[in-house]
């Protein structure tokens, strides 16, 4: 999702393929054999194949709604941020949404866990409107869609837990044209099909 809300915000059109990771296509596996999604192929060969290289490859060709931060201590700072999102709190949301995978009986331990990194979003949150500052960015963009997923695990649990600063944040993320604009559903790429452009509307 974060790979598509930058190319959407940037306006950034691609061929749009989409993967059923249950039936990798050998295209998936010839541009990038680690098989796991996104994967961005430019023009010239160069492969990206992380989402957030894929969001700031994009926003450093065209920024419109000023999503990159301007200063390299802010973006020191929003990286970090970013890199907590995406070290011990994605390690947390996947094994409270899916203890299964883990041999684990449930994922309440790693919900505890993983609320610490929640905690602080609130707190950062009750001080500015968006992580990014007085307007949403390249950290709301990257962190967002799996905030969204650890609040939708047990949404009633997420809507007791006294975070109003990060409850109002997301729900105004979820209710965003950019969000709206990257949820429309695709059925996976077969190499017979017509090219699929994303964004359509660009």
């Amino acid at each position: 999702m974060r790979a598509r809300l930058a190319l959407l915000a940037s306006g950034t059109v691609c061929e749009l393929r989409e993967v059923a990771l249950a039936h990798k296509p050998p295209e998936l596996l010839l541009a990038s054999p680690k098989g796991t999604v996104p994967v961005l192929v430019l023009w010239d060969g160069i492969v990206l194949e992380q989402s957030l290289d894929i969001m700031q490859w994009a926003l450093r060709r065209h920024d419109p709604p000023r999503w990159l931060p301007t200063e390299h201590q802010e973006m020191d700072t929003a990286l970090a941020l970013i890199a907590q999102c995406d070290g011990d709190f994605k390690a947390h949301l996947d094994r409270y949404k899916y203890p299964n995978r883990y041999s684990l009986q449930d994922g309440l331990a790693h919900r505890s866990q993983g609320a610490q990194f929640l905690q602080t979003l609130n707190t950062l949150l009750e001080t500015q409107a968006f992580l990014h500052g007085n307007h949403f960015g390249l950290t709301d963009a990257a962190i967002a869609p799996f905030v969204r997923q650890f609040a939708h695990t047990d949404p009633a649990w997420f809507a007791s837990v006294p975070w109003a600063a990060l409850q109002a944040w997301l729900a105004t993320f979820e209710t965003s044209a950019v969000y709206l604009g990257v949820m429309d559903k695709f059925s996976p790429w077969t190499p017979d099909q017509a090219p699929v452009r994303f964004p359509a509307s660009t």
